[in-house]
């Protein structure tokens, strides 16, 4: 990744902290480095957690956990990507903690001692799988795909010395030349909806990081294979593959990715979710990020098939905070001004 420069930037952060380290950046490195910014440009944030949103009087109703209710003009919904997780049909009669996501598993020390399936060959997967390696346990990846794809950019620019910059974009997403166009959401809006599909799936393909392979050595990468069946026996699961192989195993963790569908939103009222224009789970977005329910804005992996692949990631954020508090500054001058007699 190409580091950027500013107040709020990595480089920054190493300078206030005194913290050393490269890339990749170390989890325990990243987690300091958000909270970091949170401190600094957001030190009265509000930790109390919002359970409705709903529209009255031509303004939104906000209701909080501890049931105090808020009105305003603008709703501006950045919650993640959690309630999205995908699981496959075939894992629905595992109980927990038989059967989790990636996204759920919390507690390494869980796995010590145990046989792990890891389903999927993304980031997720291979990261979890690696971690729970070194967490105790004994792993095998089952990747639907003949081979997992590792991602090694950073290498590729470092070759292209000073023609690494122009080619690949400081936003990190997507191959060569795929990243500048994807980098800017106005130029990438202006193609055609299936280009944009087919660059999007492209950028955002099932991939490792080059740094996991050594990790996960110890483990067992079993390659184009996928799981017909899954059922509960005695307290471990029965898995049953694509080539007629059994594998029984103590717990699955599924790094089966995520599917957009803003109804999981559950906070939101169901006539607002109605309101809201959707394609294939996302929400319908205009400038700044806006959806057809006017005040209502969503950062993020929702904003992504109407902004592109970028929107699902950190180094998206300079265009979604720019581009949303233009909508907002715009609104609330128009607000402002008065308007001519006729």
């Amino acid at each position: 990744m190409i580091e950027r420069e500013g107040p709020l930037s990595l480089g920054a952060f190493r300078a206030e902290s005194g913290l050393q380290f490269e890339q990749p950046v170390p989890l325990d490195a990243f987690v300091a480095y958000g909270k970091w910014v949170q401190e600094t440009a957001v030190p009265d944030l509000d930790r109390r957690a919002v359970t409705h949103v709903e529209r009255h009087d031509g303004r939104f109703l906000v209701r909080l956990d501890d049931g105090e209710e808020l009105t305003a003009r603008r709703v501006v919904i950045a919650c993640g990507i959690a309630p999205f997780a995908a699981k496959p049909d075939v894992f629905d009669a595992l109980p927990a903690p038989l059967a989790s996501h990636t996204s759920e598993v919390r507690e390494l020390e869980a796995f010590a001692g145990r046989t792990v399936a890891v389903i999927g060959g993304g980031q997720s997967a291979l990261e979890t799988a690696a971690l729970v390696v070194e967490a105790g346990a004994s792993v095998e990846v089952i990747v639907r795909s003949s081979n997992v794809v590792w991602l090694r950019g950073h290498t590729v620019i470092k070759r292209l010395g000073r023609l690494g910059p122009i080619v690949y974009a400081p936003t990190d997403v997507g191959p060569l030349w795929y990243s500048r166009l994807v980098s800017q959401p106005p130029l990438f809006t202006l193609l055609p909806r299936e280009s944009q599909d087919r660059i999007a799936r492209r950028c955002i393909r099932p991939a490792g990081s080059h740094w996991l392979r050594t990790r996960l050595e110890p483990a067992t990468l079993t390659l184009g294979r996928s799981v017909r069946h899954a059922r509960a026996v005695d307290g471990r699961v029965e898995l049953s593959l694509d080539d007629n192989t059994v594998r029984m195993v103590d717990r699955v963790l599924l790094g089966t990715g995520f599917s957009i569908d803003v109804t999981r939103y559950d906070m939101l009222a169901d006539d607002v979710v109605a309101a809201v224009r959707r394609e294939a789970g996302y929400p319908v977005l205009g400038r700044g990020l806006e959806s057809t329910v006017e005040g209502l804005h969503f950062l993020g992996a929702p904003a992504a098939r109407s902004f592109g692949p970028i929107m699902r990631f950190v180094s998206g954020s300079w265009f979604a905070g720019r581009a949303l508090t233009a909508r907002i500054a715009g609104a609330s001058r128009s607000r402002a001004t008065p308007k001519a007699n006729a």
